[in-house]
């Protein structure tokens, strides 16, 4: 499987801020429909120091997944996100060489660094 953007969340002020958002973009994704559509868990990039200790929003961060969990049902897995905007910023530079055009979409990559590395570490299925 490949992660890539799906949309872009304001954060939000408080955990039940942050949760509500996600909570209700995940609402409007569930296709009722389609089951191979469904959501089956969140992923949340998980802050923390270059040395693996905790940082200042690293309580944020777990506060919200447990706001997640309670509002949604899903499970929420916390992945490590040391280094993924700089990983982001790196790839994007490639590209595009005015920073200003690329400074958006470096959440976005980063997300999507988080969730990649998170499948990546799950083991694979077997095809069929």
């Amino acid at each position: 499987m490949l992660a890539r953007p799906w949309t872009r969340l304001p954060a939000g002020a408080t955990p039940d801020a942050s949760a509500a958002a996600i909570a209700s973009a995940i609402d409007a994704a569930r296709d009722p429909v389609d089951e191979q559509a469904a959501i089956g868990a969140i992923v949340l990039g998980l802050p923390r120091r270059l040395g693996g200790e905790d940082n200042e929003m690293t309580a944020h961060v777990r506060r919200v997944a447990e706001r997640l969990r309670e509002r949604t049902g899903l499970t929420v897995h916390l992945q490590d996100e040391r280094l993924t905007s700089a990983e982001a910023e790196s790839r994007l530079a490639e590209r595009e060489k005015d920073w200003r055009r690329r400074k958006d979409d470096i959440d976005a990559l980063a997300a999507s660094i988080i969730l990649q590395d998170f499948l990546d570490s799950r083991p694979q299925l077997p095809p069929g």
